[in-house]
C-alpha cells in the first residue's frame, strides 16, 4: 500500500492525503486509482477534467461541498456517492471540522 501527501492537489488548499489499496498494474489496466483519500479541515481536491476514464467518490466519514462539472456545489457527508462521467469534471472542498474521508475509483473508459 502506498501513501502519498500531495500538496495542492489540482490546485486546491491545502494538501491531500492518498492510500492507494490497489494499483493500476493490480487492476489489470482497467482502473487507474482505487484508494482511500483524506481532506483535513480546510483542504480540498482542485477542479480537474477526466478524459478517457470515470471517477467516482463515495464519502466514509466527514462533510464538504462537491464542484458538479464546474455548474453547481451540492453539500455531501458520510454516505453519499458522486460519478464523474468521462468528459466531464468535479472538485471537493472539506467545509467541516473534521477529516473528510473518501474512497476514489477511477475506471478506464
Amino acid at each position: 500500500m502506498k501513501i502519498s501527501r500531495i500538496e495542492h492537489m489540482c490546485e486546491g488548499n491545502g494538501h491531500v492525503i492518498i492510500k492507494e489499496l490497489l494499483d493500476e498494474k493490480q487492476l489489470n489496466g482497467k482502473c487507474g486509482l482505487y484508494a482511500e483519500v483524506t481532506l483535513e479541515p480546510g483542504c480540498s481536491l482542485g477542479f480537474h477534467m477526466h478524459y478517457g476514464e470515470s471517477e467516482t467518490y463515495y464519502i466514509l466519514t466527514g462533510e464538504g461541498e462537491y464542484n458538479d462539472n464546474g455548474t453547481s456545489w451540492r453539500h455531501v457527508k458520510a454516505g453519499d456517492i458522486t460519478f464523474t462521467p468521462d468528459g466531464r469534471g468535479h472538485g471537493l472542498a472539506n467545509t467541516g471540522n473534521t477529516d473528510l474521508v473518501f474512497m476514489a475509483l477511477i475506471i478506464k473508459d
